[in-house]
């Protein structure tokens, strides 16, 4: 199995930007498809975006599209989440998880492996 551990989170102006990580450890983490959950107060854990395992193609939910990306580094068993242009609205915790499948995945059962989530609040 693999573990992960978010960081990057903090409080931050809307319209700034901040970058989110991902270390992971254990099994090799080019085997997985990485992919980014949110779950703000009060709602269901939501698809922000999804990388393949080598990192040419990825995906993104409709509200974070031209202002999110997520990227990866093999070599360093680390994924990313560069977010610009916030909004109040993606004041969340945010959760990186890892899938076995073969191809780019959006719903949360197939995930099998979370990080602990680390924290984003926007300010208006």
């Amino acid at each position: 199995q693999v573990q992960l551990v978010e960081s990057g989170g903090g409080l931050v102006q809307a319209g700034g930007s901040l970058r989110l990580s991902c270390a992971a450890s254990g099994r090799t983490f080019s085997w997985y498809v990485m992919g980014w959950f949110r779950q703000a107060p009060g709602k269901e854990r939501e698809f922000v975006a999804a990388i393949d395992r080598n990192g040419d193609s990825t995906t993104y939910a409709n509200s974070v599209k031209g202002r999110f990306t997520i990227s990866r580094d093999n070599a360093k068993n680390t994924l990313f989440l560069q977010m610009n242009s916030l909004k109040s609205d993606d004041t969340a915790v945010y959760y990186c998880a890892a899938s076995g499948r073969l191809s780019l995945v959006t719903t949360r059962n197939e995930y099998a492996y979370w990080g602990q989530g680390t924290q984003v609040t926007v300010s208006s």
